[in-house]
């Protein structure tokens, strides 16, 4: 075990193994949907990529950031950024190719083109899956939307 995390307290060691768990888990959900969909995918090694999925679509090589969300059934709310070394990132347009979320509650795939996010990025993205209880219905991210890719 490296010395940085056996200097962690027991309860943060716990919390940072599952948090890496969920992860893994939103990129082998993403990856196991991008086969099914009959294209073929690369993973980069290294913890250092933008990305964590190389996709061969339509002849082109496309970077996919994958995440792991857990919904309760109304809104799928999606980070957009990493936080490595206390140093907090925004994933932008010019790095990646798509932000995808695997959610746990829907069991389903969801792909964000990384247009949406901007040159700047943006530190969260909200699918919504059903209505807002306050009636908002401008600026809506509907979930069934983002199954495509």
């Amino acid at each position: 075990m490296p010395l940085l995390v056996q200097l962690q307290p027991p309860r943060l060691r716990k919390m940072m193994a599952e948090t890496k768990r969920k992860g893994d888990l939103g990129e082998v959900m993403i990856l196991a949907d991008v086969l099914k969909r009959g294209y073929k995918a690369a993973i980069p090694v290294g913890e250092d990529w933008k990305y964590d999925l190389i996709v061969v679509r339509h002849g082109k090589l496309e970077r996919v950031q994958c995440k792991y969300a857990k919904s309760g059934g109304c809104v799928i709310k999606v980070r957009c950024r990493c936080v490595n070394d206390r140093i907090c990132t925004r994933y932008t347009e010019n790095e990646i190719d798509w932000m995808a979320v695997y959610d746990a509650t829907t069991d389903k795939c969801y792909y964000i083109p990384a247009k949406l996010l901007g040159e700047t990025g943006r530190t969260q993205f909200a699918l919504r899956i059903v209505p807002a209880k306050q009636g908002q219905k401008k600026k809506i991210h509907w979930a069934k939307d983002f199954l495509a890719f």
